[in-house]
């Protein structure tokens, strides 16, 4: 069985004395620190192919837009990719406290590098936020939870609404503010700021983490000696494969960013077949979680066609925003990463909304099965893409469009991230066998690797002449809308795969 190791001294976090909106002290901490987080996270990201796709003239990188997205997909693909490795450190080597602290400490230190006006330093600070994310986004949702006696603890479901409002208040403001700064002032201020961010959060993290769970300081199932040696022994293997090849074509001057977008975007599509293909053949599941595991299998890539989409937000539309929409409404002038923040402020305006609805519909039994609310959510972004070719068509021969159609497309990109997001995380909980019960949030999270991998290789194989024009936004919302019909119809076989849940 496995063992726990706590650092000497460490005590579980009181439950009593001050509280934070009536929940543990240590939710203040984590929400602050994940707020600050997502606060780097999204800034950055609003100016991201906007500064990839300005001129050199301009203080930017003069890239092509299809590079420019595909890259903007691969990042993104690689922060959830690296997702999984960041929960299995927790759980074998640190402990989900340290492991935070650590990827804290790697976000801050990217997104100084890509203050640095190089592009080494700049694609270096990419694989830095990517590496450090996956580290933190793993395992701080999980610290939440140790923070309450047990998933029966009454205060646990408003604990983690609180936490979630701390991630939506950062991804709002960061575009306001640093988006502001990197188009008004100097980009690589912009990213300055977003580093400035990361270690206001971290320092509040650091400050606070005594009011943390002892749980958090656990190495739930410690890696033995043995396996270690291995495992570092076949990393650094790997690792030293990559340096030569990758070396070799740069010294012989073949290296372009394709060489890094292509291996990394088919990796992403590869690694969840791999998965499911692994659990699939295990002999220990029984037929009823096999079932489970093949109508989970239609929830996951109907998640990976609405995250394709839905992570275009900061590439395609983005840069629709800035070349082919008007930067003034009612009179006021904004830069276009402002866009950016509509997002989360739909967000925390509807979420209560649908969570009433929900309640609402199953009480007059009329409550969506899951199926039917991922078929919806494909509809609603599927839509979000015709909507945008109909913007783009009215912005035809440089026309600057009003920015009400940027507001109306993420309004419906919203409705259908409420309608399919929250869901997908509760049935992957109650699909997940109980061998990899731990490791299917994981999975679920490679649904966004695949999606934003797919939309990387289209970007790319489309080039500048197709990459955010009407066909392109109109081919990908039909693909969308055919797969949500799709999944309404087979609805009746999806629903008899998942056996008893419901």
């Amino acid at each position: 069985m496995a063992t726990t190791t706590l650092d000497a001294g460490v005590r579980p976090a009181p439950n009593s004395g001050k509280t934070f909106f009536g929940h543990p002290r240590g939710l203040a901490t984590l929400f602050m620190t994940e707020m600050w987080e997502r606060f780097s996270f999204y800034g950055m990201r609003a100016l991201l192919v906007l500064y990839m796709t300005a001129a050199t003239t301009d203080g930017g990188l003069g890239m092509k837009i299809a590079v420019a997205t595909a890259v903007y997909s691969v990042y993104n693909a690689m922060v959830y990719l690296l997702a999984l490795p960041g929960g299995w450190i927790a759980d074998r080597f640190l402990g989900a406290r340290k492991t935070v602290a650590l990827g804290g400490v790697i976000i801050m230190i990217g997104h100084f590098m890509l203050a640095v006006p190089a592009s080494f330093s700049f694609f270096g600070g990419l694989g830095f936020i990517a590496l450090g994310s996956g580290l933190l986004k793993a395992n701080i949702s999980t610290m939440v939870g140790h923070l309450y006696d047990g998933p029966n603890d009454p205060r646990r479901d408003g604990g983690f609404t609180i936490f979630y409002m701390g991630i939506n208040l950062g991804a709002f403001a960061a575009p306001l503010v640093i988006g502001t700064v990197g188009q008004s002032v100097n980009w690589h201020l912009g990213f300055a700021l977003a580093g400035v961010g990361m270690a206001l959060g971290l320092g509040q993290y650091l400050l606070g983490t005594r009011h943390l769970s002892a749980r958090s300081d656990e190495v739930s199932s410690p890696i033995p000696a043995a396996e270690k040696q291995a495992v570092l022994r076949k990393a650094g293997l790997w690792l030293a494969v990559a340096a030569v090849f990758y070396g070799v074509v740069a010294l012989t001057g073949h290296f372009t960013i394709n060489w890094a977008i292509w291996p990394l975007s088919i990796a992403g599509i590869a690694i969840p077949v791999f998965v499911f293909a692994r659990v699939k053949r295990d002999k220990d599941l029984d037929a009823a979680d096999q079932s489970k595991m093949s109508g989970y299998i239609w929830f996951f890539v109907a998640a990976a066609v609405f995250w394709m989409i839905y992570d275009q937000s900061g590439s395609t539309l983005s840069v629709f925003a800035e070349d082919s929409t008007a930067s003034t409404l009612f009179g006021f002038n904004f830069p276009s990463s402002w866009f950016q923040s509509l997002n989360p402020l739909y967000i925390m305006a509807l979420a209560p909304v649908f969570a009433w609805l929900w309640v609402a519909l199953s009480r007059r039994g009329k409550n969506p099965s899951t199926t039917m609310k991922f078929a919806i959510g494909l509809l609603m972004i599927g839509a979000s893409f015709l909507v945008m070719m109909l913007a783009m068509a009215a912005a035809s021969g440089g026309v600057k469009v009003t920015p009400l159609w940027l507001a109306v497309v993420y309004l419906v990109q919203t409705v259908g991230e409420l309608t399919l997001s929250p869901v997908g995380l509760s049935v992957t909980t109650k699909l997940a066998p109980a061998k990899y019960a731990s490791q299917m949030m994981g999975v679920w999270f490679l649904a966004v690797t695949a999606g934003d991998c797919v939309a990387a290789i289209f970007q790319l194989a489309l080039g500048d002449d197709v990459v955010g024009s009407t066909g392109y936004f109109a081919f990908q919302g039909a693909m969308a809308i055919i797969a949500g019909v799709a999944l309404a119809m087979y609805r009746k076989r999806v629903i008899r795969l998942m056996g008893d849940v419901h």
